[in-house]
């Protein structure tokens, strides 16, 4: 533990009582799909590979056009030029001994905790999942809307500044309860990534046997690619740095996605009822992520004050204090607002990844508010128990894509297709329809395809 003070933390105060919080709009376009939220340490490696400057954008569609290309080659040289891992295309693949292997190393009271997680995101991720459905609405006709498990799926697990064994519980879980036969997780070779034993034995308890070493986009544009050392995969999911995301999002057509997982975000929406020190916890804790953004909205004028103070106190004692200080201060905000309407209008405008209500009836709250990735009620709810415990899946939308998409859940690895059956009867009686609107569109070939059953 760090027991150094950070420097004086700026994170910035806001009073958003006459207006509109203009600091929301800003942190939503750094924070966004196209934004360019990338560490010291990126920039400086992009330079050091590409030999120049490139943005995100472009170091991602390079990437992914030379493996796409080039297949192994080039994701062997970028697992070298980007994360210093020199293998060849036998290593990239973990042994089945090397699993094993850190799964009988492992903490067995971590197992245990492993075990307990799976049990509760199965139970829950059973719960939701879609039955297919069949109507007979007429005699003589039957129709079925079916879901079927896609095949095959790759689990991207981010391995750069931490292990995240949370987040094979939280992919790999609902897409062994959706039926995928087929699961392939890609970490970064490196010691938070494929070579951590927490991950791997993870891996091996829920019964993974495919990993592989390899991070980033070039990770990315392997699965969806495919190449002679790693098989295309359907779908590809999970968290990452922008890169990741990047890659992802530029991939998507060649294969499905989860939606674009970018820096962490949280908004507090907090009253007067809220503890500062549970506040200033929350916000630590995503801001930890470096980068993640972490915002304060309230109409109690004197929690900015208070969580202000907490957040210095609290910030001191962290691992990662001065990489939290550094996202604090870059995509951090403390606003008050006028009232509970205001705080849940910019809320709502801002469609934070994750939301926590702290305040005394949260549930009338949440009734106002449409945008959120996931959302955490009262004050003995941190967003913490959704990242690893709870149930629903921790992945989810961010950069304000929640107005549209949804967080990863079983449903997410299934296909929804639809199966029509008639008898001779029943097209009899809808013929007149189908061929009246074929004849109006033009398309005589339909409408002849239908009279000519109804005829014979």
């Amino acid at each position: 533990m760090s027991t150094a003070s950070p420097p004086p933390l700026k994170i910035q105060q806001v009073d958003a009582r006459s207006g509109s919080a203009e600091i929301l709009d800003q942190l939503r376009v750094k924070l966004s799909p196209d934004g360019n939220v990338v560490s010291p340490r990126g920039r400086a490696l992009t330079e050091e590979v590409f030999g120049k400057p490139l943005t995100p954008i472009e170091v991602v569609e390079t990437i992914c056009t030379d493996v796409q290309r080039d297949g192994t080659s080039a994701l062997l040289r970028y697992n070298q030029a980007l994360d210093k891992a020199n293998l060849s295309a036998e290593q990239l693949r973990v042994p089945a001994a090397d699993l094993a292997a850190a799964h009988a190393a492992a903490d067995p009271a971590l197992l245990a905790s492993i075990r307990r997680i799976r049990d509760n995101v199965a139970e829950f991720q059973k719960a939701i999942l879609h039955q297919d459905v069949t109507i007979s609405p007429k005699p003589g006709v039957t129709l079925t809307q079916r879901y079927v498990p896609l095949r095959r799926i790759g689990v991207c697990v981010p391995g750069g500044a931490a292990a995240y064994p949370s987040t094979v519980l939280m992919t790999v879980v609902p897409a062994q309860v959706a039926g995928v036969n087929e699961i392939v997780v890609i970490a970064p070779p490196t010691p938070f990534g494929a070579y951590n034993t927490d991950m791997l034995a993870t891996c091996h308890e829920l019964g993974v046997t495919e990993v592989y070493r390899m991070g980033g986009a070039q990770g990315v544009a392997a699965l969806a690619y495919g190449c002679d050392a790693v098989p295309a995969v359907d779908k590809i999911v999970g968290p990452g740095n922008l890169f990741v995301a990047l890659a992802k999002k530029h991939v998507f057509g060649t294969v499905d996605i989860d939606s674009f997982a970018g820096p962490s975000e949280v908004i507090v929406l907090a009253d007067e009822t809220a503890n500062p020190a549970f506040v200033a916890a929350d916000l630590l804790a995503q801001a930890e992520h470096s980068p993640g953004s972490a915002i304060l909205i309230t109409w109690d004028e004197t929690l900015i004050d208070k969580v202000q103070a907490e957040l210095a106190i609290q910030v001191a004692k962290l691992s990662r204090s001065e990489l939290t200080v550094d996202s604090l201060e870059a995509f951090g905000a403390l606003i008050l607002v006028r009232d509970e309407t205001q705080g849940c209008e910019l809320t709502d405008s801002f469609a934070p990844e994750h939301l926590h209500i702290e305040t005394a009836n949260p549930r009338d709250q949440i009734a106002k508010i449409r945008n959120s990735g996931a959302a955490f009620l009262g004050h003995h709810t941190p967003v913490a128990l959704g990242d690893y415990a709870a149930g629903p899946s921790h992945v989810l939308p961010t950069g304000g894509t929640c107005t549209w998409a949804a967080g990863l859940s079983s449903n997410s690895f299934l296909r929804s297709g639809s199966i029509t059956e008639f008898d001779e009867m029943a097209i009899k009686q809808i013929a007149p329809d189908v061929i009246a609107l074929a004849e109006k569109e033009g398309l005589t070939a339909h409408g002849e395809s239908v009279s000519i059953r109804v005829r014979s």
